[in-house]
């Protein structure tokens, strides 16, 4: 029979089993998928698993360079709101200057989820608010955990995927 401790540790690890979604269409972006991947485990937590990554066509914004995109998976040590802030951390240390929505970035890394919860604050949303009209979240999402049950919407990960209104050609490379 396993401790209460044993116990609480396992829900903490779960609870906090954060997806992350790393993109970047400038520079180096395949450097900039990896440099970021170094920044998240020394400041969030541990890569507990990664998607392969994928090229996709730049969504809303069309007149730029397609992105690179990947979904990893971490252990994450810190309360929603920290992650918030530690990632716009990373990215401004990565050089991401936010100019106009949908703009080409060195950088960008959005929270999909963290465990089941939802925060619907000004500042933070949680589950990402357009994780199902988005083919190049989906796509690695689908690799990692077809069966995960978007918390809002009731329907796995691969049911969205089907269900996607975006049709934009999404390539493992």
């Amino acid at each position: 029979m396993r401790s209460l401790a044993a116990v609480i540790n396992r829900l903490r690890k779960i609870m906090n089993k954060t997806y992350l979604l790393l993109g970047s269409n400038l520079g180096n972006p395949k450097e900039k998928l990896a440099t970021a991947q170094q920044f998240i485990q020394k400041k969030i937590g541990p890569i507990v698993r990664q998607s392969a990554i994928y090229q996709t066509a730049a969504w809303g914004n069309t007149q730029q360079p397609d992105f690179l995109n990947q979904v990893i998976i971490v252990n994450n040590k810190l309360d929603p709101q920290e992650t918030m802030q530690t990632i716009l951390g990373i990215e401004e240390s990565m050089g991401r200057v936010r100019t106009e929505k949908n703009a080409a970035r060195l950088i960008d890394i959005d929270i999909l989820f963290y465990g089941k919860m939802i925060i619907d604050e000004k500042t933070l949303t949680i589950p990402h608010p357009f994780i199902a009209q988005r083919r190049f979240v989906l796509v690695p999402l689908d690799e990692l955990s077809p069966l995960f049950i978007h918390p809002v919407l009731n329907k796995n990960i691969h049911e969205l995927l089907l269900d996607c209104p975006d049709k934009l050609d999404v390539k493992k490379i």
